[in-house]
């Protein structure tokens, strides 16, 4: 029986993404620190977020040495997900200002039913 020996990987990549973790944990503290505001502050906050997932699940979860099939089954779900909270959050807008036309400026008052 063959024995068979699986996949190594150098140290050194490990050590490099740790340090770019670190490195991207610092710059996303520093949203914080540095007090920005509004749209800015939360599109540095989601893409550090991102930026530091897609580290850890491509190298210290391997996903990097898989298969593209394993990759697209893995990966398709929440970026369909991804995608569909976005059309939601674009919708609501429509859904929201909709709602206060028909319902926040009206003039209707109901009537009391006359006996």
């Amino acid at each position: 029986m063959a024995h068979e020996e699986g996949q190594q990987h150098p140290l050194s990549i490990y050590f490099w993404i740790w340090g770019l973790l670190f490195v991207v944990s610092f710059f996303s503290y520093m949203v914080d620190y540095l007090n920005f505001q509004g749209m800015l502050r939360w599109t540095l906050i989601i893409v550090f977020m991102f930026v530091k997932a897609g580290f850890i699940v491509a190298i210290f979860m391997h996903m990097r040495w898989e298969r593209l099939a394993l990759k697209l089954a893995i990966l398709t779900p929440p970026i369909a997900i991804v995608v569909l909270i976005g059309l939601m959050a674009l919708e609501g807008d429509y859904t929201f200002l909709t709602r206060i036309e028909f319902f926040g400026e009206s003039d209707f008052v109901p009537q009391s039913p006359h006996h």
